[in-house]
């Protein structure tokens, strides 16, 4: 532990030992754990000092020197196999210690031996107190494993500890983590005391759940309980109205934003700028991006992907130019919306080249997304023999949404022979994502095979299979209203349809006519007009035309793809009333206007 350089630990150890007799264990032993706290930001010193108090006669196994070392390991981040040996020297840890390796194991990659230690702690009949748990319950929640954060949970209750708010809190995050956001919401139902963390971790909860009607009906409350929020809670919020597609929520929220100073936030105005890009409003994104006083690797990611999905690949790849320029090093999330952009703009050669610069330059290893992006390069672009080739030479084995990349791209393109070898792989990979049962019962119609299509149809009723159902959303005075197929619950129902015949009289005026040939279903012409004219985003768009001014903006998110005639129509309803519509499918944004789309017809 020699150093050729001078060093504040060595001089001050020196004074140190001059200064006692060689005996006085106890007054070393104080000296040394008054270092530990002068040097807890330097790892390096941290292992001097540990050195030094060993050769000057404190034993290894003295509890309080391990314990204030282990705190000042773990306070620094430090990895956790040097403490591991210090702790398993010491002869009777107290619980402080275990705590604090609990909690350093808990704030690692490797959560697992928190659970681990606890057991030994309990085997060892030390009994834990107020700390043990929030840490515990970090680990579990990191472990994504639900058993063991269950158990924990009834550990916490039989040990008396349930109704403290940092262990509340710790259970409201971890079953948000764990999907479960009615059993967060419940924790939290039965709290006492709400602190501001309470309030995000449940928000939180639900926006990541897909619960976003929940999450702002809880902020509501958060407000009439006189609770602050934070640059976490706007995050949260803008999260869920990313996931209505409610813009012009996000908007209100915008303007909280600016009224309490939290857009100086880089979470907040991160969360604001992927808000805009994913509803469709490059516009207002771009505005917001100018405006960042601190613009992250994250920040750049984001308005790249959002020009990516809004058709504007040229203008995403010259922002990634200007990254490079400001010297910034771009990220294995940034390649993936560089690669995006290519694939969605039908840029080839580019996005190979990209490819391969990003190994080449900046030594980042291809993962899985990156290699997903270029077999969807390759399969947008019809080149769906060489997107096999491709997958077959990989090095990663590929997973179930790279072959599912690669079955809908045959249904598009009628390979009806690689598609099946696409679906045997996709159903070993996984079973019962309904989707791809679809994809090939499509696949088989398209080619007019109607009993594989039925047999396609029977598989997954025995396995209990269910397709899932289209629908879209569309946010008018400050609520969201869905539509699903073939659903008049609604209590405009009569005048929606009204319009939605009218429509259809007008656009064959125009010339248009009906692309029954994507009905796959062996069903009469005229029935499969009618089922044409009933998708969800036709039938929402004749919403707005009934409940919105003349000339104002329509947006829709739907979670499937648009389908070849409602593309078609569309593009013809934006001319004939006079609207620009944008619409949000599962991948993309198209930007209708004066009859023609943003994608350019490749999407």
């Amino acid at each position: 532990m020699r150093s050729n350089q001078p060093s504040f630990f060595y001089s001050t150890a020196r004074s140190v030992a001059s200064t006692f007799p060689e005996n006085h264990l106890t007054f070393l032993l104080r000296k040394c754990i008054s270092l530990i706290q002068l040097c807890a930001s330097s790892h390096f010193k941290l292992k001097q000092i540990h050195g030094f108090s060993i050769r000057h006669g404190v034993p290894p196994h003295n509890p309080d020197m391990g314990k204030h070392l282990i705190f000042a390991l773990v306070s620094l981040s430090a990895p956790m196999p040097y403490a591991t040996r210090i702790f398993r020297l010491i002869r009777a840890p107290n619980i402080f210690t275990w705590n604090t390796m609990i909690r350093g194991f808990a704030e690692s990659e490797n959560p697992r031996p928190a659970v681990e230690l606890y057991c030994q702690m309990h085997a060892s009949s030390v009994l834990p107190d107020t700390h043990t748990f929030p840490f515990l319950l970090k680990a579990a929640a990191k472990l994504m494993d639900v058993r063991v954060g269950e158990e924990i949970h009834s550990i916490v209750v039989r040990n008396g500890f349930g109704s403290l708010l940092f262990v509340q809190n710790s259970l409201v995050h971890m079953y948000s983590v764990f999907g479960f956001a009615e059993s967060a919401y419940q924790v939290f139902e039965f709290m006492l005391e709400r602190d501001l963390v309470a309030w995000n971790s449940v928000i939180n909860g639900f926006a990541l759940n897909g619960m976003a009607n929940e999450a702002l009906t809880l902020f509501r409350e958060m407000g009439l309980d006189g609770v602050e929020p934070d640059g976490f809670t706007m995050v949260s919020l803008l999260s869920a109205c990313v996931e209505l597609g409610a813009m012009a929520l996000g908007e209100r929220v915008h303007v909280y934003m600016l009224k309490v100073g939290l857009v100086h936030n880089p979470h907040a105005s991160n969360a604001l700028l992927d808000l805009y890009s994913k509803c469709g409003n490059i516009r207002d994104a771009l505005k917001v991006f100018d405006e960042m006083e601190e613009r992250s690797v994250v920040s750049w990611t984001s308005l790249i992907v959002g020009l990516a999905v809004n058709g504007l690949g040229n203008e995403a790849l010259e922002l990634f130019g200007e990254l490079e320029r400001k010297g910034l090093k771009p990220s294995e999330i940034t390649f993936v919306g560089v690669l995006y952009a290519c694939s969605h703009c039908g840029m080839v050669e580019e996005g190979f080249d990209y490819f391969r610069r990003m190994k080449d330059e900046y030594g980042i290893l291809p993962r899985i997304e990156h290699h997903g992006c270029i077999v969807d390069l390759l399969c947008r672009a019809g080149k769906v023999g060489d997107a096999y080739e491709y997958i077959r030479n990989i090095s990663i084995p590929p997973n179930a949404v790279i072959w599912r990349t690669l079955l809908g791209a045959c249904t598009i393109h009628g390979h009806l022979e690689l598609g099946e070898v696409a679906r045997a792989e996709v159903l070993r990979l996984e079973p019962k994502h309904s989707g791809d049962y679809v994809l090939l019962s499509n696949l088989y119609a398209s080619e007019r095979r109607w009993l594989d299509v039925q047999n396609v149809r029977r598989t997954m009723l025995m396995k209990g299979v269910r397709k899932t159902p289209g629908y879209s959303l569309v946010e008018l005075k400050n609520r969201v209203y869905e539509f699903i197929m073939g659903d008049r619950s609604h209590p405009q129902s009569e005048e929606t349809y009204a319009m939605l015949g009218k429509i259809t009289e007008l656009l064959k005026i125009e010339g248009y006519v009906p692309r029954t040939v994507n009905v796959l279903a062996d069903i009469e012409e005229e029935e499969k007009e009618t089922a044409l004219s009933h998708h969800t985003e036709k039938v929402a768009i004749a919403f707005m035309l009934v409940n919105t001014p003349q000339r104002t903006p329509i947006r829709i998110m739907k979670n499937l793809r648009v389908c070849a005639d409602c593309h078609l129509a569309i593009k013809l309803i934006s001319k004939v009333f006079e609207r620009e519509i944008i619409v949000r499918d599962r991948s993309r944004f198209h930007h209708f206007k004066d009859s023609s789309c943003s994608c350019r017809d490749y999407w």
